[in-house]
């Protein structure tokens, strides 16, 4: 099947390897768009102050980011089926570069919400560049280049934390939105130089687009099954994270939530073997690889639940070890899980990752709620059998 063209000439059946600066680029530009939504959480003290607003008020920020996002997910993603992936790439990092810029002028909180609420809309384009990679990588390269593009969405979501921070900290918090914006501009322009077009794979009007969501989750049980799997995996991720700095500013360890960030450097260090991952599900199957991840996500949930007991030293260090070793479980799974969904229909990719992520969201939502509930009446210990509990049976599923 034809399924994309570059300028006016046709593309081969099989895809030639997808060239390393391309490859490069469509990593950076996956990063770049997601982490737009996580720029704003660790400075929201310093924007509540300079607006002259509560921190109550200025929390709603990254709340319509996200919720931006999932909309953008449900209502825009599968428009990569229907249009040039390419221009819906284009147009989304211009938006995304634009809303950025009008966040770090934004004089007023009610002006800075409505550009949060755009950008995690526009923010969906990193949801476009991963179904473009696996377009455009031979399918027996597919899961390298898939696991290298969410190696920088990852890395995009556990530093862009860092950097803000920083940033924010030794300058101001408009400068991370400008300095975003030029980042983002720079993406959209390298795009429209390097990246080639696609040819639309279905005639569908919206509304039955959208529809064929549903359909294609009746009609393949291999999408059901990842999806599940993922979401159950989200559950023990988001519990973890959403958790973590609450757990070590209390007692025995008294940590500040500086200190606590920084735990998502361990974090990115699982994130940068997601292309190991794809290049052994192009040698030995994803399910084989989700398997693998999945197990060893619960494996370590358990491990750091029964590490509780140690001294300050030793749960610090086995933390920090934890957290490499499950997300990268999480995050080889989920690559896994990209390449099984995408290999169902080439036409649909686009429509198959918005279920498979907005599954991955339900999960992560779950998972936030159900672990503030249980660490506020049980424990970190608790958490942790939550999160074991959901990756074991995100592996069971896999088995």
């Amino acid at each position: 099947m034809q399924t994309m063209n570059i300028k006016t000439d046709a593309m081969p059946a099989q895809p030639a390897p997808l060239p390393a600066p391309l490859l490069g680029l469509l990593a950076t530009g996956a990063g770049m768009g997601v982490a737009a939504l996580y720029y704003s959480q660790p400075m929201l003290g310093r924007m509540a102050a300079d607006l002259q607003a509560t921190t109550g008020a200025v929390g709603a920020v990254p709340t319509l980011t996200q919720l931006g996002y999932a909309a953008g997910i449900a209502l825009l993603a599968p428009l990569g089926d229907r249009f040039d992936r390419r221009a819906i790439i284009l147009v989304k990092a211009a938006v995304l570069a634009a809303m950025l810029l009008a966040t770090a002028a934004a004089p007023t909180l009610h002006l800075l919400l409505a550009t949060s609420l755009a950008i995690g809309l526009a923010a969906t384009l990193a949801q476009d560049i991963v179904p473009a990679a696996a377009t455009l990588a031979p399918a027996a390269e597919r899961g390298r280049a898939v696991g290298t593009v969410m190696t920088g969405l990852l890395l995009g979501i556990l530093l862009s934390r860092v950097v803000s921070g920083f940033v924010a900290e030794h300058w101001n918090w408009r400068v991370v939105y400008a300095g975003a914006a030029v980042g983002v501009a720079a993406v959209g322009l390298a795009a429209w130089r390097m990246l080639p077009r696609f040819a639309a794979t279905t005639q569908l009007g919206y509304g039955a687009l959208l529809a064929s969501l549903a359909q294609l989750w009746r009609a393949h049980p291999a999408l059901r099954r990842a999806t599940a799997a993922q979401a159950l995996l989200s559950v023990g991720f988001s519990a973890f994270w959403s958790t973590l700095a609450v757990m070590l500013q209390a007692a025995p360890f008294h940590i500040g939530a500086s200190v606590a960030g920084a735990f998502g450097l361990a974090g990115a260090a699982g994130a940068l073997a997601a292309p190991l991952a794809g290049r052994l599900a192009d040698r030995s199957g994803p399910a084989r690889v989700a398997r693998l991840g999945a197990g060893l996500a619960a494996v370590s949930f358990v491990v750091m639940g029964l590490g509780a007991s140690l001294p300050v030293a030793a749960q610090l260090v086995l933390l920090a070890l934890g957290a490499v070793a499950f997300d990268l479980g999480v995050q080889a799974t989920l690559v896994a899980h990209q390449s099984i969904v995408y290999g169902i229909d080439p036409a649909a990719r686009s429509r198959l990752n918005a279920v498979l992520l907005t599954g991955m969201f339900v999960g992560m939502a779950a998972g936030s709620a159900l672990a503030a509930v249980l660490l506020a009446q049980a424990g970190w210990a608790a958490v942790m059998a939550l999160a074991a509990a959901a990756s074991g049976l995100a592996w069971w599923l896999r088995r």
